[in-house]
């Protein structure tokens, strides 16, 4: 019987002494979380003719520093495809960003999102075009930002990312022909 008294309380003991240990994570201490909306604007080039998109991302803010989130953009300009006809074009995906000094009045972003995308035509009368004649594309972008904190829940951002397609081949067009610099506007609102 003492045998197996002192058996449970060394049980005891050394599982409280195991459990008291603090337990180790990736991110330690004390983590603060925000997120954002925002609308952004994208100057563009597609097949060799200057052009506009507009959509948005949001993400969950960690530590001030990094964000997980998405985004989407769809074009917003009248561009025509190689036999005439007018282009539907637009992507989205899975963003990941890290803001440099997120408190300071001005500082930077780096982002990086990893999505798809569809390509597609249609009359000038805004009729669109066979399912058939569609083509969907892979896509990567990177970009780096300036962003203004303007408030505490607000703030404005310009840069450049490079978007790169692969699987656009459809009416004499390639890859290369959507791939290229873009200029961003963005208007952040949110908890930073």
């Amino acid at each position: 019987m003492k045998q197996y008294l002192l058996s449970t309380l060394l049980l005891i003991f050394f599982s409280s002494a195991a459990f008291g240990q603090k337990q180790q994570t990736l991110i330690s201490g004390n983590v603060e979380h925000g997120g954002y909306g925002s609308p952004v604007v994208k100057l563009v080039t597609l097949n060799g003719t200057n052009a506009v998109m507009v959509g948005g991302r949001g993400g969950w803010i960690i530590n001030h520093q990094l964000v997980i989130g998405g985004g989407g953009y769809g074009l917003a300009s009248e561009v025509s495809t190689p036999n005439d006809s007018l282009m539907d074009f637009g992507y989205g995906g899975f963003t990941l960003e890290y803001i440099i000094n997120s408190d300071g009045l001005l500082h930077l972003s780096v982002e990086t999102m990893i999505g798809g995308g569809g390509l597609g035509q249609r009359n000038h009368d805004h009729v669109v075009g066979d399912v058939a004649q569609n083509d969907q594309f892979f896509l990567i972008e990177p970009g780096v930002h300036a962003e203004l904190n303007v408030t505490s829940f607000f703030r404005v951002g310009a840069g450049v990312s490079y978007r790169l397609t692969n699987g656009i081949n459809s009416w004499g067009l390639k890859d290369v022909d959507f791939s290229g610099y873009s200029a961003n506007i963005i208007f952040k609102f949110g908890s930073f």
